[in-house]
């Protein structure tokens, strides 16, 4: 009967060694464009099992605005986005986002999100 004083945490157990991995694949500089946008790409891991993969909205946070990511073409942990940097910058800070549902034992899936650090661009003229 001792298990039943840790059924309450055992949605906290679960969870418990769950966390998420960011791989930053985006140079540290980036030579200045005409567009100002620059490509950003991130290799996302998590070890949580009941993660629901069909679910992630991942994004690119800069300047407090959300970008989307989009999946790299046969890769499935790797995405790719472009951030805008005005052409008076010198570069941006920048952290990825990823949303997500995950599923919860007898209760319908949750949301949940993963940010990684942040990042600094910087952005220079040749």
């Amino acid at each position: 009967m001792i298990w039943k004083k840790f059924l309450p945490l055992l949605p906290v157990l679960l969870l418990t060694g769950c966390a998420a991995t960011f791989t930053r694949l985006t140079p540290l500089e980036q030579p200045r464009n005409p567009n100002n946008l620059y490509p950003v790409e991130v290799i996302f891991n998590s070890s949580q099992q009941t993660l629901r993969r069909d679910s992630i909205q991942p994004y690119v946070l800069a300047d407090g605005q959300l970008y989307p990511l989009r999946q790299v073409v046969g890769v499935t942990n790797r995405w790719e986005g472009l951030v805008p940097v005005p052409a008076s910058a010198s570069g941006v800070g920048y952290r990825f986002k990823f949303d997500y549902l995950y599923n919860n034992w007898g209760t319908p899936p949750k949301p949940n999100s993963a940010s990684s650090q942040l990042y600094k661009l910087k952005i220079v003229d040749q």
